[in-house]
């Protein structure tokens, strides 16, 4: 395995580095383990969060050359990978302002016998974290931040087209004034990275990245007895109800399936509209796409990139194809050009269609008709996947009632690109288990040990 920066706007290989040396790996699950039993165990939470606003003041601080380096290894646009930089800041800045706030001791109530008991939360030890290349700062954000508060030790393994990102976090972690071990980037192989997961060193395994790559870490830890947290993408519906302003939520469609130049797990992929409202949205989602045209990923003013390599372009142009030749429509779009993919949209897709099950990671839109509210429900539960989903309607009790059939872990009423520090992130069904942000993702590789004291 190599790791290499390849442009994906140009193809062109810049540079390649090779993976970790079975030495080198030895001495990186050393010096991990052993800052969990020295460095985390001698510190107080607050300690380790006030090197971990540092970690997020240096994302400020270095926000032009952080975003550059992903603009060049996986084509985001510029504007967007500033703003995830930013994002990737306010989560390390969330966790040193809540993280101790966390793992405060909690006081159960006894119901019998006398004495006291509590609920003391610390560390595990040593985690393993498997990272993709879509958001290569944000996703090592939600990750590492709330686990180096709690005392975990890290290993990083990021995406093979990530290397020069991976090794800048790793250098602001340095930087800040966790000590070596805390943070260690490890350009592992896939091999390398199965003796990771089994190593009794690593108590804890994070991967976010396909469904089959979640199922093979999770077997390995399974037989291992290792926790794992898992986000396996996703193929979210957008459920449009009713509208008193279907040009807004039209923007609202657009944005939600083009962020990120449609690589995001959780980005809207399926848009399913009651009857009366199907023609009219379609026609305008379909030309507001059309106006959204992919161009060089430095401009300040791109709103789609190319997609992240040449074979991520073949295995999205294999899909639409193939979803044509079983009965879709293709309404808008199909073309391609090296990396660049054009907005695209599909109708007529059939249940039986291997489309209607297939997560499309790029801008290809899938707009299903739906009779009415049951019907959007069935029609938006068809999926293996499970990880977000949107409801647009006018009708506050029918929001919630959809809310609660959808079969996801997150459900947005009237809003995209609403994630926030606070708000867990995770899924249910072939979209994986566990929750990343907020509370809840402190509380994934935690210790609740009981400590019960006789009266």
């Amino acid at each position: 395995m190599i790791y290499a920066v390849t442009d994906p706007a140009t193809g062109e290989t810049l540079r390649t580095y090779e993976t970790i040396t079975d030495g080198d790996l030895e001495q990186a699950l050393v010096s991990a383990d052993t800052t969990y039993r020295t460095w985390s165990r001698s510190t107080s939470a607050q300690e380790r969060a006030d090197l971990l606003r540092r970690v997020g003041e240096l994302h400020l601080e270095r926000r032009s050359e952080l975003a550059e380096l992903i603009v060049r290894e996986m084509g985001k646009p510029v504007e967007q990978a500033l703003a995830e930089v930013d994002f990737a800041g306010a989560i390390y800045r969330y966790y040193a302002d809540h993280g101790p706030g966390f793992v405060e001791d909690e006081a159960v109530d006894l119901v019998s016998g006398t004495g006291t008991a509590i609920i003391r939360r610390s560390g595990l030890g040593t985690l393993l974290g498997i990272m993709p290349w879509n958001f290569p700062y944000y996703q090592v954000a939600r990750f590492a931040g709330p686990n180096l508060v709690i005392g975990n030790t890290i290993l990083l393994k990021h995406s093979e087209q990530c290397p020069e990102s991976a090794a800048a976090i790793e250098q602001v972690f340095a930087d800040a004034g966790f000590p070596a071990g805390a943070y260690v980037d490890v350009r592992a192989s896939h091999e390398q990275v199965e003796r990771i997961v089994a190593d009794p060193r690593v108590q804890g395994v994070s991967l976010t990245g396909s469904d089959r790559a979640g199922a093979r870490v999770a077997e390995i830890a399974g037989r291992n007895l290792k926790k794992v947290v898992l986000e396996l993408g996703g193929s979210d519906p957008f459920v449009l109800l009713s509208t008193d302003d279907l040009d807004a939520t039209v923007h609202d469609a657009v944005e939600a399936r083009l962020d990120n130049s449609g690589q995001s797990c959780n980005a809207a992929k399926r848009f399913v509209v009651v009857e009366e409202l199907y023609d009219a949205f379609l026609s305008r989602f379909t030309a507001k796409l059309a106006e959204v045209e992919a161009s060089d990923p430095t401009r300040a003013d791109c709103a789609l990139g190319p997609l992240s390599s040449l074979r991520a372009a073949d295995r999205l142009e294999d899909q639409v194809r193939r979803a044509v030749a079983a009965g879709a429509t293709l309404a808008h779009g199909g073309s391609r050009v090296g990396a660049f993919f054009a907005t695209t949209v599909l109708t007529d897709v059939s249940p039986d269609n291997p489309a209607s099950q297939e997560e499309f990671f790029g801008p290809v839109a899938q707009v299903f008709r739906a009779s009415d509210e049951a019907d959007a429900v069935r029609i938006a539960n068809d999926t293996p996947y499970g990880l977000g989903s949107y409801v647009y309607t006018t009708d506050q009790e029918q929001a919630l009632r959809v809310a609660e059939q959808i079969e996801a872990g997150m459900v947005y009423v009237n809003v995209v690109l609403a994630d926030g520090a606070e708000l867990p992130f995770g899924g249910v069904k072939r979209s994986g288990s566990g929750r990343e942000l907020g509370r809840f993702g402190a509380e994934e590789f935690v210790n609740k040990k009981l400590i019960r004291i006789g009266g």
